[in-house]
C-alpha cells in the first residue's frame, strides 16, 4: 500500500541560545558598521586634504580657490550624513538588541520551567527513568504500532531481591542508592528505541520493540554485577524478571498480566538473578 505525502513539518521555534547567536551576529555587523564608519571618515579626510594640500604649495587662482571650496564643502556635507546615517542605524540596532535580550531572557526561563514541568510529569525523581503514568502512555502507542505494523514487541518486568532487608539493616538511603544504581546499569543496558520504567519502589518495567528473543537475555546479562557500599559493606544486587511477547488483540492489562505472572513464576520458584536468568509465560 503506498504511503501518503506528509505534509512538510513547521519550522520549530527558535531556542534561547539560537536567539543569543543572532544577537552576538547583530554585534559584530554592528562593529563592522563602525570600521566602515570610521575608514569612510578618514578618506573622506584624506581626499579633502588631497584638493587643499596643492593650494598650500602656491598662490591660488580665483578659479581654483572657488571650485576647491565648493569641492571641500561636498565632501564635508558626505561625511556629516554619513555620520548622521551611521548614528541612525546604532540606535535601531541598539533598540533591536534590548528587545531581543529581553526575549532570551523570558525564554530562557520559560524553558527552564518547561524542563521542570516534563521531569515532573514524566521523570521518576529518584531514577530518571520514566515514570508509571509516561509508561504506561508509552506502552499503549507501542502496542498500537505493533498492532498496526504487525511488529514485534516485547515487554520485560523486573523486580528487586532483598531490598526491604536492605532498608531495615542500612537505612532507606542505602536502598535507594541501590535503585539509583540498578536504573543507571538499565539505562545503559537498552538500546535507543527502548524504555526502560520505573513502576514503583523496586519494580521496573522494559518496553522493547521489535526485540528478538535471544536479545532479552542480552539485556539481562548486562545488569550482572550491581555492587553497593553500605557503611563499608559491599552488597550485591539480585533481582528477579520475567517477560512476554505482544499478542495480536490482546489489551494492555492482559499483556503486563502475562508479564507479571512469569516474574512471579519465578520468584515463587525461588531463583535469584545474579545470573540473569529468567522464566517466561507466553
Amino acid at each position: 500500500m503506498p504511503l501518503e505525502p506528509q505534509p512538510p513539518a513547521a519550522p520549530a521555534p527558535l531556542g534561547a541560545q539560537q536567539i543569543r547567536t543572532k544577537i552576538h551576529q547583530i554585534a559584530r555587523r554592528q562593529l563592522w558598521l563602525w570600521s566602515s564608519g570610521m575608514m569612510v571618515t578618514l578618506l573622506l579626510t584624506l581626499g579633502v586634504a588631497s584638493f587643499a594640500f596643492p593650494g598650500l604649495l602656491s598662490e591660488p587662482e580665483a578659479f581654483y580657490s572657488f571650485h576647491l571650496n565648493l569641492a571641500i564643502r561636498g565632501l564635508v556635507g558626505l561625511v556629516l550624513l554619513f555620520n548622521v546615517y551611521t548614528v541612525y542605524q546604532q540606535l535601531l540596532i541598539y533598540r533591536i538588541q534590548s528587545k531581543l535580550s529581553d526575549q532570551v531572557e523570558a525564554l530562557g526561563k520559560m524553558e527552564v520551567r518547561t524542563e521542570e514541568v516534563y521531569k515532573l510529569a514524566v521523570l521518576d525523581p529518584l531514577t530518571g527513568l520514566n515514570n508509571r503514568r509516561s509508561g504506561e502512555q508509552r506502552l499503549a502507542e507501542e502496542i498500537s504500532r505493533a498492532q498496526r505494523h504487525g511488529r514485534p514487541l516485547t515487554i520485560l518486568l523486573l523486580d528487586l531481591n532483598g531490598l526491604k532487608n536492605l532498608n531495615d539493616k542500612f537505612g532507606h538511603a542505602a536502598g535507594d542508592e541501590l535503585i539509583r544504581q540498578f536504573a543507571a546499569r538499565l539505562s545503559k543496558a537498552i538500546r535507543g528505541s527502548d524504555l526502560a520504567v520505573r513502576l514503583g519502589g523496586d519494580e521496573f518495567l522494559v518496553l522493547l520493540p521489535e526485540c528478538r528473543p535471544e536479545e532479552v537475555g542480552h539485556v539481562l546479562g548486562r545488569l550482572r554485577g550491581v555492587n553497593v557500599d553500605c557503611s563499608g559493606q559491599i552488597i550485591a544486587l539480585s533481582f528477579s524478571a520475567g517477560w512476554t511477547d505482544f499478542k495480536p488483540g490482546e489489551s494492555t492489562e492482559d499483556l503486563l498480566k502475562r508479564a507479571d505472572d512469569a516474574l512471579y513464576a519465578n520468584k515463587r520458584a525461588g531463583k535469584v538473578h545474579e545470573t540473569a536468568e529468567a522464566s517466561t509465560v507466553s
